[in-house]
């Protein structure tokens, strides 16, 4: 059996509009996101007959499910495809940028699923962030994450910052609708999720501030975070937080995703 490698690139929500409630209960959102040049590895090995796996490795792989609640192994059976696969885990999880639909998109990709609408809707009730992290690149997605609309790309570098603590994104949108939803204060920023974020993690504030304190710009909130990150190589202003626990990580924007490394 042949083994592909490919690239499985985080996904930054660059900004984050909340739209509204859909009927069943799903947010609406109308945001930017954009493909990161930091990725996880995942080698893929085609096991037709044999139901597949998913072994984890890598400095992340603490704490990654291997059963059938992997984002994983549902894509490949969503396709109805079999495979091995060794995941490579180096986005940290928990972080708000798509670590684990982007290990499932690029298994979509790998299967050769389309990116047709009604493709995409079908990803998108798998995971909301699939369908943008299998077209890539950069785009206006929309709906439940379902409408992807590729946008001419934009060479930029970005300084992540990802503290020692996480956020639940249910919690968040719930937090969200608490706090008035589309109808409640105006939002200083790009993202109408960061009050809730704060609202269920305050902690989440304090990093905001430290990063503004050595930076002198205001950090944007990745989606329901717990990352925060700026424009710019900020690394070397941002070591001392490294002393605090967090994950300091410069890389930059990518065009759509690759082929197969082979």
């Amino acid at each position: 059996m042949t083994t592909e490698t490919v690239r499985a690139h985080a996904k930054l929500t660059w900004s984050l509009r909340m739209t509204g409630v859909r009927h069943d209960g799903f947010h609406l959102i109308d945001a930017e996101m954009v493909a990161l040049d930091l990725h996880d590895l995942m080698h893929i090995t085609a096991t037709p007959g044999t139901p597949s796996r998913l072994d984890v490795i890598g400095p992340f792989a603490e704490g990654v499910p291997t059963d059938e609640s992997n984002l994983v192994l549902r894509a490949l059976d969503h396709v109805g495809v079999d495979a091995a696969v060794v995941l490579d885990k180096r986005i940290p999880h928990g972080g708000g940028l798509g670590g684990g639909s982007t290990d499932a998109a690029a298994a979509l990709r790998w299967a050769g699923a389309g990116t047709d609408p009604d493709a995409l809707a079908d990803m998108a009730r798998i995971g909301a962030d699939i369908p943008i992290c299998v077209v890539g690149g950069r785009a206006r997605v929309r709906g439940i994450g379902e409408v992807v609309e590729p946008l001419r790309f934009v060479d930029r570098w970005v300084t992540l910052v990802i503290p020692p603590l996480s956020v639940s994104t249910p919690a968040a949108y719930r937090a969200w609708d608490e706090l008035g939803g589309p109808t409640g204060d105006a939002v200083d920023g790009p993202n109408d999720l960061e009050p809730a974020a704060i609202a269920v993690e305050p902690r989440l504030a304090e990093w905001r501030d430290a990063i503004r304190g050595q930076t002198g710009t205001r950090p944007v909130l990745a989606g329901s975070g717990a990352t925060w990150f700026v424009e710019g190589r900020r690394e070397k202003a941002l070591a001392d937080l490294v002393d605090e626990g967090a994950l300091v990580v410069e890389t930059r924007t990518i065009r759509a995703p690759e082929p197969s490394l082979g």
